[in-house]
């Protein structure tokens, strides 16, 4: 039977994973995340692109129906490389910034990605297309994807490390933030608790699932079974460590 595979440089992914097991709960998933090389966000462009290209050949191998690739990063580094590579279809993760300039109306967007995703043309170019050149902020925040692969998202250290981000900008121009990485979904109540309540908080997650739907429904959709299967760098992941991702889904 055939996969939909969900990458990740680590957990951020599991965020889309969950959401795609509700929508499409009779699929088979495989979940790889490069726990060896986790966080990418600080590592250079040809680092990421090569990371992603080892995970991408060792996935080729599965069987797969589609790959998604639930990393901001990984997508701006490499998801256009694969594309000329393989012949299954292959899915990134787009920043939100569409849904967040439509509901932040005439105020500004604060858009949180990680070095490497600000550093490539791509967010760049995406913000242009959509006129937000001068709407929107963004700003890095790798320290996330540390804490959240450390499982911690709502300790008194995560909440004074959103505020001190947040420190010298005046809140009550925006109206949305975007949590423009995976890993940073997870902190999405840490984020409510920082921000103003009229401000809203979107992710890239549904856009992306839903892409995935219209992509594989002409290939049919699995009306039985379901099955998850979780890999580690190319290893088959340990079953502790499996159940503690399961405690995430």
């Amino acid at each position: 039977m055939a996969n939909i595979a969900i990458f990740d440089s680590g957990i951020g992914g599991l965020t889309f994973l969950k959401l795609a097991r509700t929508r499409l709960p009779h699929e088979n998933f495989i979940y790889y995340a490069d726990t060896d090389n986790v966080p990418y966000g600080t590592r250079s462009l040809e680092e990421v692109r090569g990371l992603v290209e080892n995970a991408a050949d060792f996935l080729s191998r599965q069987d797969l129906k589609a790959l998604v690739l639930a990393c901001n990063t990984a997508t701006s580094a490499a998801a256009e490389v694969l594309r000329q590579r393989y012949a299954f279809p292959i899915l990134g993760m787009e920043p939100a910034v569409k849904p967040a300039l439509s509901a932040s109306g005439p105020k500004r967007v604060l858009l949180f990605s990680t070095s490497l995703t600000m550093r490539l043309g791509k967010l760049r170019q995406l913000i242009e297309e959509l006129h937000g050149t001068d709407q929107v902020t963004t700003m890095a925040f790798d320290e996330l994807v540390i804490a959240a692969e450390s499982f911690d998202f709502d300790s008194p250290a995560v909440a004074d490390l959103i505020k001190s981000k947040l420190a010298g900008l005046d809140l009550s121009e925006f109206g949305a933030v975007v949590l423009g990485c995976t890993h940073f979904i997870y902190f999405r109540p840490a984020f409510a608790a920082a921000v103003p309540g009229h401000i809203q908080i979107v992710d890239g997650n549904l856009g992306t699932l839903n892409n995935l739907v219209h992509t594989i429904e002409p290939l049919g959709l699995n009306s039985a079974g379901g099955s998850l299967s979780f890999y580690s760098s190319g290893r088959i992941t340990e079953p502790e460590r499996v159940r503690q991702l399961m405690n995430l889904l």
